[in-house]
């Protein structure tokens, strides 16, 4: 296993006011926006489109940053923290989510996301969610 460059980044995709979000298959468990880390010497854009085009299928036409910052983050590379950069994306394409990365990829209003239960919101996507304004 390799270890970890604390970078990770998030994808926002918004569609008729609901929110794309995956359940995680792998550790750290949860629903989350598209996300990865940075992979060494690549941009934090690249990684978004990449992170985005690998969990869900979709291609991103136009990406904007809508925010950033170090956040607490336990991940399966033994960090305990990430610099973040979350994105927020027009795409185009089919959902097609990897079966290898996600249990599920599914559309959830602001007030689902709010009642997610049983995994719940991966804890670092909640802190990320309430900084957003979007629960």
């Amino acid at each position: 296993m390799e270890g970890c460059n604390h970078t990770s980044v998030g994808v926002l995709v918004e569609q008729n006011g609901k929110i794309l979000l995956i359940e995680r298959k792998n550790f750290p468990f949860g629903y989350a926006l598209p996300a990865g880390h940075v992979d060494d010497g690549e941009e934090y854009d690249a990684a978004a489109r990449r992170e985005l085009e690998e969990e869900v299928g979709l291609r991103v036409i136009l990406l904007e940053l809508i925010g950033e910052g170090r956040k607490e983050y336990p991940c399966g590379r033994g960090s305990t923290w990430h610099y973040w950069k979350i994105y927020k994306a027009t795409t185009e394409g089919d959902v097609k989510r990897s079966e290898e990365e996600t249990k599920q990829v599914g559309w959830y209003s602001r007030e689902e996301i709010k009642k997610l239960s049983n995994p719940g919101l991966d804890p670092v996507m909640g802190v990320w969610f309430k900084e957003l304004g979007i629960i």
